[in-house]
This record gives C-alpha cells, sequence and structure tokens, in this order.
C-alpha cells in the first residue's frame, strides 16, 4: 500500500508594506513598478507625510515600509525614529521578543551623501523616479532578509550598524552646519536625592513601563525619560539598543554569547547582570 503524498507546505503570508511619499505621482510610480518587480508584495496603505506614515505602520504592522525622506509633518528620517520605537503589537501567545521591526526603505532625490549613508547603514534606498535595476537590487535584498527572519535566522547581508546611527547620520547630513549635541549627564533619583551622574559612566539603560532603570559599575538609579526618548539623545556610536527596552554602553560590553534557546546574550564589565538582544537587533552581532 502506497503511503499518501505529505501534506503541502504552508505557504508564507504574502509580505506587506505601506508606502509614504507626499508627492501622489511619486507614489503612483513606485507602486506599479513594485508591482513589476515584487508581485506579491501587498502595499497595505499609503502616508502623504510623515505623522501619517507612522499611524499607518502602527496599525497595520508591515514587513516593509517606503519613507520619502522630505515630507511635511515629519521627515522620513523622523518617522522612522518614531516607527522603531512603536510598542509591540499584541500577538496572543507570542513574547515582545517576536516582534521585528519592519524593513525601512528610503525614497529620496539623488543625494551622494546620503545614498553614501545607505550604503553603510541599516536601511536600503530607492532614488527618485524609481528605476527598475535600482529597485530589483533593493527588492531582493529584502526578499533575503524576510526569508531568513521566516526561518528565524539573521540574513548574510543584515546591517551591522545600528539604525539609530544610521539614522542620527542621515539627520545630520540633511541639516548641514547643526552638529548633533548629546547628554553629557544623567539627572536621576538615586535614594532620596537626585545625583548627576556622567553618561560614560552608565553601562546600561533598561526602561519598563515607567522608568528608566541608570545601571553604572556603582550604583543602580532611576529616571523618568522612556528609551525611545534617550535614543536620540545619546551618541549613538556609544549606546546601542539591542531591545525595545534597552541600549548599552558599547565601551562597557565584555562579550556576546548565546543561551540555550540560540538567543544572543550581552555581558557586561562590572556587572553581572545579562542582557538579552532581540531579533530585530541580531544582525548587530552578526557571526554569534
Amino acid at each position: 500500500m502506497n503511503e499518501a503524498p505529505p501534506p503541502p507546505a504552508h505557504p508564507l503570508p504574502r509580505p506587506r508594506a505601506v508606502l509614504a511619499d507626499d508627492e501622489r505621482l511619486m507614489r503612483e510610480q513606485l507602486r506599479a513598478r513594485l508591482a513589476e518587480a515584487w508581485p506579491e508584495l501587498d502595499i497595505v496603505a499609503e502616508a502623504k507625510n510623515g505623522l501619517e506614515a507612522v499611524a499607518l505602520v502602527e496599525q497595520h504592522r508591515p514587513e516593509v515600509v517606503f519613507l520619502d525622506i522630505r515630507m511635511p509633518g515629519a521627515s522620513g528620517v523622523e518617522a522612522a525614529r518614531r516607527i522603531a520605537q512603536l510598542p509591540p503589537s499584541l500577538r496572543g501567545d507570542e513574547g515582545e521578543d517576536d516582534e521585528l521591526l519592519p524593513e525601512i526603505v528610503f525614497i529620496t532625490a539623488y543625494d551622494q551623501h546620503a545614498v553614501e549613508a545607505f550604503e553603510q547603514g541599516a536601511a536600503d534606498y530607492v532614488l527618485k523616479p524609481a528605476e527598475r535595476e535600482r529597485l530589483a537590487v533593493t527588492v531582493a535584498r529584502l526578499q533575503r532578509r524576510l526569508a531568513a527572519r521566516a526561518r528565524g535566522e539573521v540574513a548574510t547581508d543584515a546591517p551591522g550598524t545600528p539604525l539609530q546611527q544610521l539614522l542620527h547620520l542621515l539627520g545630520a547630513r540633511l541639516q548641514p552646519g547643526t552638529p548633533p549635541q548629546y547628554l553629557q549627564w544623567i539627572q536621576a533619583s538615586v535614594g532620596s536625592g537626585v545625583q548627576m551622574i556622567p553618561v560614560d559612566e552608565v553601562l546600561f539603560f533598561i526602561s519598563d513601563e515607567k522608568y528608566t532603570r541608570v545601571q553604572t559599575a556603582q550604583q543602580e538609579a532611576l529616571i523618568r525619560k522612556p528609551i525611545k526618548e534617550l535614543v536620540d539623545e545619546l551618541d549613538p556610536k556609544q549606546f546601542w539598543q539591542i531591545h525595545r527596552s534597552t541600549l548599552v554602553n558599547t565601551r562597557a560590553i565584555a562579550a556576546v554569547t548565546r543561551d540555550l534557546r540560540g538567543r544572543q546574550i550581552v555581558s557586561v564589565k562590572g556587572h553581572p547582570e545579562k542582557l538579552e538582544v532581540s531579533r530585530s537587533y541580531t544582525g548587530l552581532f552578526k557571526g554569534m
């Protein structure tokens, strides 16, 4: 008696995208070109400005977001910053670490400085008007990254540069002549008093719903500033976001290992606590 053939593999869901550009003709052209290059992609919503883009991403939770760099309300860079800090969606029994950030693709008129930043950063780009050849490169890269996600892996071409570092770099290049001013001191509650803590002494920041813990080698303190604000106020070359609730001082990283479940774990110099790296940030430590 012949055995019945195995049931067909469950097909992967169609990837979804949100497209944001304040120029209607550009949205229409990019939508048409994407339909040619990636017929399986489902563009679930279109936005005319940065604030609308953030709201639509929070509503639809797409796998890919196309953002025009220059939009009213909030630029593409500002929108990307807000998207990166959105709270996780409710996914039944799945944990917070199953929530992955969408792949970000910036839409831009040709700008050599911006293109150089993209080439070394955590996001891809599409030039205006969308050229078929360059768009094909972007689509292939996105498909590889999404396929790796579905397997629970990190794509070989996944970014090694923190997203917030790229966004700071882009913001500085879009507004030349205004060097960023990063926090040098943290004003924190210690016991019944307030203390000024040098930023260089902070090993890591961890947030809960109300407070953010500031951890140094000698003490622990609390501040009311959330991680999503600290990300924009700290030097992104020194402080990396490794979890939606965790920033770590790169100078304090002693080692990165894997636990029995395969999750990346950061060991910190001068402190016994281990910091978990969420799936959205595993590309920071490629090769681990």
